[in-house]
């Protein structure tokens, strides 16, 4: 039978996966001798085990009981004893930290009985009274379902007649009140009396934090940060410390350096006379973590020496939570603290400055996501107006948007294509739908540790807090700022634009004008690198990734104007040239005229009349990749594309009947996409197969790209063209066209050699690689094609129909056109791979689809042996870091074989 429970003093932090985050690093702490309340964990296998049946496994609460017992040794105390009660915290504990999205329930242990042992042995009644009304709430709201809601009009009440505003001031007659009507309300709720059994108490806390795992919002997140769904939770039971036992207690949470910039330095929030709770959901406002030094010297150096401790040991930015009773310090948690964007290279460059890691472990702590996050614009400080409110900047950006007030509103806002600010007092895990659909969230509470600032810099969402000049009526919909001058407030309104910048916590009425982000300035070649710390941390992690990748990448590019871009942004050549791009715009006539031509010499002229304009694209692009490969696909559209719309042209033809006019060209028009009507473009005469049906078609292509190469050669360039297929799926396929190239480039003196490569991107094509191989001097695999043809899905139906039922219900974690499916399409890939090598060993293989700029993507290329990707000019530098990390984490793995 395998062991469900384990004391902190048997963990430690390489345990995560079996004792969850929390729980491994308690353990670890605990390992070092700093001060953890004694406790145990019940682990993730328990947890699996519970949820897949739906009942605790055999024998986990008799674990659970004989460690109860030992922490009951340890501390002479007893859960349930009526003078002297032993109260428990049952915390969620995941393998990845996920802040606020499972369930937590302090102060177990207290009853009707209990709570009058707990103030005689404290000598404080009203300690006693609080601690049993926040069991009640937080019992009744985890367990049992009951609406907080419910609790906080109580707790209302009972402040009205009390004549008081803050629920400190409360003293402990009104506390004994409270606990009265909230459990009437929990049995008006429920149908039961409040449990009166500790043991009770904790055997439901134990089952709710399991059933936590699989709560709308943990799942909501967890599909948000692609944290696979099997993994389940630990359970981490520890004796109680109170923070609320008076001036002399409190509790907070601290980070080892700024989690939004990165600056050296201790940063975080403490909350005098308070429980953990009060600080991660800011329902109070926090004091900055350097007024501890005020308040409570001894602990607070005490807390500096275990965070220096801590930092030490994990090597990274630690955030702990911690406790202070009566002037004793008390860890309750700690972790590698959730960080920015800027953050991670900032600091990840500061480590390296001071010897703790070295540039590969560098490297491999930031990824793509963040570095296209600090290429988005920030807000123009010269343009900016006077701040409506000031608040804690809490997760860096500009933001931009109309007001909503709830999480509904966001979520619809979002789904009509507008951008919003949710503004909330303070949120709570339940408003995660509307926090991942708004550009920016603004709270009136909370401070940089609180829930929205937590989740909203995992997530990389602008986000400023505790603006306290700010009056958030959700019931009205509407905010008001007071400026303290005693003039009429400003009222803002849902749906009034507002911005917000996360790097100042300033906020603003209106819309603000951005100017371009200092990371995108350098990639671009406008500031130096010494500019500031951050711009100076990416250049450093960015040229490392050069230095050690083995993967090239480079860009897909259309145009001139797109290569230079590319090659600026570091592009090792055009990996994708889609030639159908230039025929659009004052061409379209040319191309019209080519499907309209009814004998072979009306063909041919309009051939003829596109061909040197085609050469100017190409010696153009030539031109600025000069010395580079440049992959030119030859048409790949069916030809009705660069037609009106049916509809469109019916309409235009019908009119023109309608009022006795000949329709003319449009007439000619609407018959012709008649004819060439297919009932699944996608599957019909495209690519190849448009090449092999329309005489002259890629001919004339091929002879722009040499006549184009001939030129660049004259006037003394190195021209490096490579002529794609696309959408071969036989091999004879492109032996008929590879015939008539060869054929044709023959007719060209002094001419270099011109690969010719085909797409792939037909399964078909993929299970016959080692046959195709033979013919073809390169593979550029079309992954957004495959990827389509794969799944037997139509990219432009499907995405709005039900993707997004298909991401709810774990079908697939995240869009394959996203990411690349690896079980399915990254399959055919590898087969197709691995069939083509061993035909040609020296074939150059890369991609071409968008998920040649994704970042999880590129990992599995690399992975699977591809020369190169191609990506937007945008998604150059995401893809040259990520194809750095693949390369150094391909080497870890290598030296720990």
């Amino acid at each position: 039978m395998p062991k469900f429970v384990y004391d902190f003093i048997e963990g430690n932090r390489e345990l995560t996966d079996l004792l969850g985050g929390k729980g491994a690093n308690l353990a670890e702490m605990t390992r070092l001798g700093l001060p953890v309340p004694p406790g145990f964990t019940v682990t993730t296998v328990a947890c699996r085990a519970y949820l897949a049946a739906g009942a605790p496994p055999a024998g986990m609460f008799d674990e659970v009981n004989r460690h109860l017992r030992g922490i009951e040794a340890r501390l002479g105390k007893r859960l349930g004893d009526r003078h002297d009660p032993l109260l428990l915290a049952v915390r969620s504990g995941a393998r990845y930290s996920m802040p606020g999205m499972m369930e937590t329930v302090l102060d177990i242990g207290l009853t009707d009985t209990t709570v009058h042992g707990l103030a005689a042995q404290s000598g404080d009644d009203r300690f006693a009274w609080d601690s049993y009304r926040r069991l009640v709430q937080m019992f009744g709201r985890t367990v049992f379902g009951v609406p907080d809601e419910l609790f906080t009009a109580e707790l209302e009440t009972v402040k009205r007649t009390a004549g008081v505003t803050a629920d400190s001031a409360l003293d402990a007659d009104d506390l004994r009140a409270l606990v009265e009507a909230y459990q009437k309300v929990f049995h008006q709720h429920t149908g039961r009396d409040f449990p009166q059994s500790p043991h009770e108490q904790l055997d439901l806390a134990i089952r709710a934090v399991f059933e936590s795992w699989n709560a709308e919002r943990a799942v909501l997140y967890r599909r948000q940060e692609r944290i696979p769904a099997e993994l389940g939770t630990a359970v981490n039971v520890m004796a109680m410390v109170f923070g609320n036992r008076g001036p002399d207690s409190g509790t907070g949470v601290a980070f080892t350096r700024d989690p939004a910039t990165g600056a050296r330095g201790v940063y975080g929030d403490y909350l005098a006379n308070a429980q953990g709770e009060d600080v991660v959901s800011g329902v109070r406002n926090t004091v900055p973590l350097q007024e501890l030094e005020r308040i409570d010297p001894r602990s607070f150096h005490r807390l500096m020496t275990i965070m220096d401790t801590l930092e030490h040991h994990y090597r990274d930015l630690c955030d702990v939570e911690f406790t202070i009773e009566r002037g004793t310090l008390w860890m309750l948690q700690t972790r590698v603290g959730k960080r920015t964007a800027e953050a991670a290279f900032v600091i990840a460059a500061q480590l390296v400055d001071e010897g703790v890691i070295d540039l590969d472990e560098a490297l491999d702590r930031v990824t793509g996501a963040q570095l296209g996050q600090l290429m988005f614009p920030r807000f123009d400080p010269a343009s900016a107006p006077t701040p409506l409110a000031v608040g804690v900047p809490a997760a860096p950006g500009a933001a931009v948007g109309r007001v909503v007030f709830d999480s509904e509103a966001a979520v619809a806002a979002a789904g009509r294509g507008e951008r919003v600010i949710l503004v909330r007092r303070e949120t709570n895990p339940d408003d995660l739908p509307g926090m991942i659909a708004a550009a920016g969230i603004l709270t009136s509470r909370g401070g940089k540790t609180s829930h929205a600032a937590v989740v909203a810099r995992g997530m990389g969402r602008t986000c400023v807090c505790g603006a306290e000049a700010l009056t958030v009526d959700t019931a009205a919909g509407q905010l008001t700022v007071a400026d303290g001058t005693g003039a009429a407030p400003t009222v803002l309104h849902a749906g009034d634009l507002i911005s917000i910048d996360g790097a100042t916590g300033a906020v603003y009425a209106g819309a603000v004008p951005v100017h371009p982000s200092p990371v995108l300035r350098y990639i671009e070649g406008e500031l130096a690198p010494e500019a500031d710390p951050l711009v100076s941390a990416v250049h450093r992690l960015l040229g490392h990734a050069d230095v050690v990748r083995r993967l090239a990448v480079r860009a897909n590019a259309d145009t001139a104007a797109d290569a230079h871009r590319a090659r600026a942004f570091g592009a090792a050549g055009i990996g994708l040239c889609r030639t159908e791009h230039m025929f659009l715009g004052d061409r379209r006539e040319l191309v019209e005229r080519l499907i309209l031509a009814e004998t072979d010499a009306d063909r041919e002229a309009a051939l003829a009349a596109l061909r040197p304009l085609q050469r100017q694209d190409f010696e153009a692009l030539l031109a600025e990749t000069d010395g580079q490969p440049v992959t030119i696909r030859l048409l790949d559209p069916p030809l009705h594309e660069f037609l009106p719309a049916l509809d469109e042209l019916t309409a235009r033809v019908a009119r023109a009947e309608a009022l006795g006019e000949d329709p003319g060209h449009d007439g000619q028009l609407l018959a012709a996409v008649r004819r060439m009507h297919e009932a699944n473009p996608m599957l019909g005469l495209r690519g190849v197969r448009l090449g092999l049906m329309v005489p002259g078609l890629f001919a004339t292509q091929v002879r722009a790209i040499a006549e184009a190469t001939v030129a660049r050669l004259r006037a003394g360039g190195d021209p490096r063209p490579q002529i794609m297929v696309p959408l071969v799926g036989a091999v004879q396929e492109l032996e008929a066209v590879r015939d008539q190239a060869e054929a044709l480039l023959a007719d060209f003196d002094g001419l270099p050699p011109i690969p010719v490569g085909t797409m792939i991107e037909v399964p078909r094509a993929a299970l016959t690689a080692s046959a195709i191989a033979e013919v073809a001097d390169f593979f550029s695999f079309g992954t957004n094609d495959l990827t389509q043809l794969g799944w037997g899905f139509s990219r432009d139906d499907v995405e709005g129909v039900f993707f997004g039922r298909y991401l709810e219900l774990g079908i697939f974690p995240v869009s394959p056109f996203e990411s690349i499916d690896t079980a399915g399409i990254g399959r055919l890939v590898q087969i197709a791979v691995a069939d083509a090598r061993a035909t040609r060993p020296d074939l150059e293989i890369g991609v071409c689809g968008e998920h040649g700029g994704d970042p999880d993507s590129v990992r599995f290329f690399h992975d699977a042996g591809f020369d190169y990707v191609s990506c937007s000019p945008y998604r150059v530098p995401l893809a040259r870091l990520e194809a750095g990390r693949a390369a150094v984490r391909l080497a870890h793995r290598s030296d720990t074989r």
